[in-house]
């Protein structure tokens, strides 16, 4: 089939988000993009590119509402694309600190955010795109924190471990379906985002690990948003992408 290629991309107002959205800004492609705020800058390049952009300024909090909008739109553009994918970018972190000191508000806003409104968006978008005839892929941005546990990440390291993990469970239901989806959950490598900033300058009494993350901006090892974007994009579009439902990057 000819037609434009479809990409919903949320938490892409900033960071690797927002160098993905950029570099998929392509004649030739539609980009949703799904985050709290729009950005006129990506507008501007779409137009230049001769690219289709939507912006849906969303909060991702409430993922009932994002994920039926998702499923209302999809459900009138059947038949359009010659492909169709959903990045599950969006992220935050709660206060840097142990469980204890956290509030039930601050541990659901997280969960929802970071593992309640990808599962809804993924459900709303293989449902609505279940009958097209085209390649479908879902690629989650997990963390090498979902696989690696961590004094005073406990929300964050539990909802990348329950993104991974429903990832395998999708994984296993697509492959029963004749025109299944291709799913995976990737850790992207460490990068130079505000979340990094985040972790260097937590309190060091109740984060033993920052020094760790010190070291990683010192000794050069965190990559660009934009070349984080170019390695994520580019695994994307591997022959074997979804082979392996969980994976890393850096292989």
């Amino acid at each position: 089939m000819t037609g434009p290629h479809l990409t919903i991309l949320t938490g892409a107002s900033r960071g690797m988000g927002l160098a993905m959205a950029q570099q998929l800004l392509h004649a030739g492609h539609t980009l949703v993009c799904i985050s709290r705020r729009q950005n006129p800058e990506l507008a501007a390049q779409a137009h230049a590119a001769g690219a289709t952009l939507e912006q849906w300024p969303l909060d991702l909090a409430h993922s009932g509402e994002a994920a039926s909008r998702l499923q209302q739109w999809l459900g009138q553009a059947g038949g359009r694309y010659a492909s169709a994918t959903l990045i599950n970018n969006a992220g935050v972190i709660p206060a840097i600190a142990p469980l204890s000191a956290l509030t039930a508000d601050d541990i659901a806003q997280a969960l929802r955010v970071d593992l309640e409104a990808p599962m809804a968006l993924t459900a709303a978008f293989l449902a609505a795109t279940e009958s097209w005839q085209v390649p479908r892929k879902v690629l989650n941005i997990s963390s090498g924190l979902g696989r690696r546990p961590m004094a005073s990440q406990a929300v964050y390291c539990a909802a990348k471990a329950g993104m991974d993990l429903y990832t395998r469970c999708v994984a296993l239901e697509e492959a029963l379906k004749p025109n299944g989806a291709r799913v995976c959950s990737l850790a992207p490598g460490v990068i130079d985002t505000d979340m990094q900033v985040q972790l260097r300058g937590a309190d060091a009494a109740a984060f033993p690990d920052r020094a760790r993350f010190e070291q990683l901006k010192q000794g050069g090892q965190l990559d660009s948003p934009e070349a984080a974007a170019r390695k994520v994009l580019a695994f994307l579009q591997r022959a074997d992408f979804g082979s392996e439902p969980v994976a890393d990057v850096r292989g």
